[in-house]
């Protein structure tokens, strides 16, 4: 049972277009969904990162969704490992793994089972010591001064990346990308389909979608998980959209902040949404497919299943 991976930039539709191709596979075998979206791994966190509602699943098994509390720390070597266990357990099943999202160091530890360089906790404290010391925004600097390739793959806002680079640096002697995986054949010969549109489109679906977001209640969300710990949390709190709003809360929470809370997601998005294509275009095993057509969905889960059935 050769795995399906959906992946591409964030507002391309990934999920309903897996729900519609497992919906296709029906009759012929058996597909469960493996989210690859790391903060869709967070209970709770549902409006603010386009989560589809159990509603919307149709009963699909869906496997790495809401799977942590927002206090808890999200890590690639943990969802590579997890989201390993259930591919295989899928295709045992007789099933076709599908692997969906767009975390972008996360789709490809799966694919091409990263091996990641150790750890060494007096390191990591030095560091850390000195993110508390000279802030995120100078740590990110002095990484841009060792290694530009790193800085360049991590927003300036992360520190916990930003520390654990500087380690890997210090510890292997090497550049951060030095210990990235290589691209090669896809592990377990999974066929790699990617949805994109043409960047017009994809602002406009951003910004409908972000109007959405705060239009059904992601600023109520982001109250509710406050209560629950959020705050917490080494990384679901830098969440697009949770990051944003909390600032504004913690303004006030007047109608102009939020209203300014929802401009910068937006904005945010849409960087983030760059930096997905540019890092998967980067991907030659990628079979691009274009979700801006005027026949949409139906052409897509049509292609992709192509695609899927003739890759040898």
């Amino acid at each position: 049972m050769r795995p399906l991976a959906i992946i591409g930039p964030t507002g391309t539709g990934k999920s309903q277009v897996a729900i519609e191709v497992v919906e296709r596979l029906a009759g012929e075998v058996g597909a469960e969904i493996v989210n690859a979206d790391a903060m869709q791994l967070y209970r709770g966190m549902d409006i603010g990162t386009a989560k589809l509602p159990v509603a919307q699943r149709r009963g699909i098994p869906h496997h790495q969704l809401d799977v942590l509390d927002v206090t808890q720390t999200a890590t690639v070597a943990r969802f590579q490992q997890c989201a390993a266990v259930d591919i295989e357990a899928i295709a045992a099943r007789g099933a076709v793994p599908l692997v969906v999202g767009g975390s972008m160091l996360y789709v490809q530890s799966l694919l091409d089972d990263w091996s990641f360089p150790g750890t060494d906790p007096a390191v990591r404290a030095s560091w850390e010591r000195r993110l508390a010391e000279v802030g995120v925004g100078e740590l990110h600097a002095e990484l841009a001064r060792r290694d530009p390739a790193a800085a360049a793959t991590i927003l300036p806002t992360d520190g916990r990346r930003t520390v654990r680079a500087l380690e890997v640096i210090e510890l292997t002697g090497r550049p951060f990308a030095a210990s990235a995986p290589r691209i090669g054949t896809a592990r377990w010969g999974t066929v790699i389909v990617g949805l994109d549109c043409e960047t017009t489109v994809l602002d406009e679906r951003l910004a409908r979608r972000t109007d959405g977001m705060f239009d059904r209640g992601l600023v109520d969300e982001v109250r509710e998980l406050l209560r629950l710990g959020l705050r917490d949390g080494a990384t679901a709190v830098r969440a697009l959209g949770y990051a944003q709003v909390i600032a504004a809360l913690d303004a006030g929470g007047s109608a102009e902040l939020l209203s300014d809370a929802h401009e910068r997601t937006y904005l945010g998005t849409r960087r983030y949404a760059r930096r997905q294509r540019s890092w998967f275009r980067r991907d030659h095993r990628v079979h691009w497919l274009d979700v801006g057509a005027a026949d949409g969905i139906a052409r897509t889960v049509r292609d992709a299943l192509r695609v899927w059935r003739d890759v040898t």
